[in-house]
């Protein structure tokens, strides 16, 4: 198809159509000519994404159709068919979608803060590092657990400092090493951390204190962390696409994960603030951990899998996030 040719004869058509939809005020001729021309306009643009696809003319007759489906049809749609997309659909697809990565990330991180907490519990100049003997036993015997103050100021502080971590991971994915780094440096925290408390005999107490919270609030870590990497992927090997299309419609979906792990995070942080320093037998504690983390991951596999079959990848729509070119195979 003679491309050119083509928009000169539909020009007209086209010029009309973004006159209407740019009108204040229409009459009922008017509205009619208005919805008559759009689908002249969209079964053109069908008509250049098959035959002829070029950038400019597919994103030229995008942009002018979505202005006029939402003269048609109004601006927004309802907020909650909105909020139960996302909750249904493209957060769970965009969490299955990089679930083998969210388990090597774990597994990577478990492994390093394992050699960690191993190399500070039995090496004497790996443990003088994390402080003076006094320091290290006030730290031990006190400071440790008087941290879990239990409370919704506390609860706040910790779901701030955790989301800044999880946005971190999926920010700085673009450059693979920003994600690295951020994973590798919490992994050896917690692992010195636990290797200290195992070097003063109080590695239940440890356990007995992280359990609770951490396992959905690590996990969410592990999530965030395999996003940016999956985005630094996107660069690497982006499967036929180009790569700045590879990069949007990954870091689109990504996105969607971030705003999900603000969920996942805040209750992990609920946990953290009213359950890791309450009262409660300490095996009740646990449960609730569990429980949390089984439910995420219960909301991931089975309502991912179900949306990933119907095509879903956790991107927007297609007329939100933008019509693509078609790519031959």
């Amino acid at each position: 198809m003679d491309l050119d040719a083509f928009s000169a004869v539909r020009e007209p058509s086209w010029a009309r159509l973004d006159e209407l939809s740019r009108r204040r005020g229409l009459d009922g001729a008017e509205a009619d000519e208005l919805v008559r021309l759009y689908q002249a306009a969209a079964t053109d643009l069908s008509t250049i994404r098959s035959s002829a696809p070029d950038p400019d003319a597919v994103a030229r007759l995008s942009q002018l159709l979505a202005r006029a489906r939402s003269r048609i049809a109004g601006t927004h749609e309802p907020a909650w068919r909105d909020v139960r997309r996302f909750v249904v659909l493209s957060l769970p697809a965009a969490l299955y979608r990089i679930r083998w990565w969210t388990v090597g990330v774990m597994v990577a991180c478990l492994a390093v803060a394992t050699v960690a907490g191993w190399w500070v519990a039995t090496n004497p100049d790996a443990l003088a590092a994390m402080g003076t003997p006094s320091e290290r036993q006030q730290y031990v015997d006190e400071a440790f657990a008087s941290y879990y103050d239990p409370g919704a100021g506390f609860a706040a502080v910790v779901w701030t400092n955790n989301a800044w971590v999880a946005a971190l991971c999926v920010a700085l994915g673009i450059s693979g090493i920003g994600t690295l780094y951020v994973l590798a440096n919490n992994a050896v925290n917690v692992g010195a951390t636990g290797g200290m408390m195992a070097a003063h005999d109080s590695l239940g107490i440890f356990f007995q204190l992280i359990t609770p919270h951490g396992l959905l609030e690590l996990t969410s870590i592990f999530v965030a962390g395999a996003a940016g990497l999956r985005l630094f992927w996107a660069w690497i090997d982006p499967q036929g696409r180009p790569r700045s299309r590879a990069l949007a419609e990954e870091g689109r979906a990504l996105i969607t994960i971030v705003i999900g792990l603000a969920g996942a995070l805040l209750l992990s942080g609920v946990v953290e603030g009213f359950v890791t320093g309450s009262t409660l037998p300490w095996w009740l504690k646990i449960v609730i951990g569990a429980i949390a983390l089984a439910a995420f991951w219960t909301y991931t596999i089975v309502l991912g899998r179900r949306a990933v079959a119907e095509g879903e990848t956790g991107d927007l729509e297609e007329d939100a996030a933008g019509y693509a070119v078609a790519i031959a195979a």
